[in-house]
């Protein structure tokens, strides 16, 4: 089957993503170019313009997809996985997948160097914390709900504790290239909301 110029444009457009989120993932927003992404893919610095005509545009274009899949798998825990107390376990695991894989969560490298990106984009990093934020809140207010954990104080603050906890252990375990230091930080935090740990 003969591929379309539009098919043809949307495989490209899609490699330029999968090139820049990496990029952004190991180096940060501020440390890759146009150069590049043009050098891995053997495009030229036209062609990647033709797609994404400013940076900015890239990466709000990486954010949306980004947010997109990690919703996605937000989802997939939501409904396969019962507990409370589980759905942490398996929300802390994308972390750790990430970290394995030698990258960093693509909005925490983008929240560090907030303060240099594009004002366009700094609405898309706040949403996808905010995303991330609600969907742990229900999480724990279920838990709660039921005496699978116990915390002090309302679910927002105990989701935000447990959200800026795994994105920072990424960032402390990420030097020593030790994913045992994340995890160790990860089950000591989730431990702390266990209903059934003793007083």
């Amino acid at each position: 089957m003969a591929v379309t110029q539009t098919q043809a444009s949307t495989g490209t457009a899609q490699r330029i993503l999968d090139v820049a989120e990496e990029l952004v993932q190991s180096r940060g927003y501020n440390g890759f170019s146009y150069a590049d992404i043009a050098g891995e893919l053997g495009l030229t610095k036209a062609s990647l313009h033709y797609h994404f005509p400013s940076k900015a545009e890239l990466g709000e274009a990486l954010i949306e997809r980004y947010s997109a899949r990690f919703l996605e798998s937000l989802e997939a825990i939501a409904s396969t996985t019962s507990g409370a107390d589980s759905k942490l376990e398996a929300y802390a695991g994308l972390y750790a997948d990430v970290l394995r894989g030698e990258r960093m969560c693509l909005c925490g490298m983008l929240a560090a160097e907030y303060q240099t990106l594009p004002e366009r984009m700094h609405d898309s990093v706040i949403r996808f914390f905010d995303h991330n934020l609600t969907w742990l809140a229900g999480v724990l207010a279920q838990g709660q709900a039921n005496g699978e954990l116990s915390f002090d104080g309302p679910p927002a603050d105990a989701a935000q504790t447990v959200l800026s906890t795994l994105q920072g252990a990424m960032l402390v375990a990420r030097p020593y290239r030790d994913l045992t230091r994340f995890q160790a930080a990860a089950d000591h935090t989730l431990a702390s909301l266990n209903g059934t740990r003793s007083s």
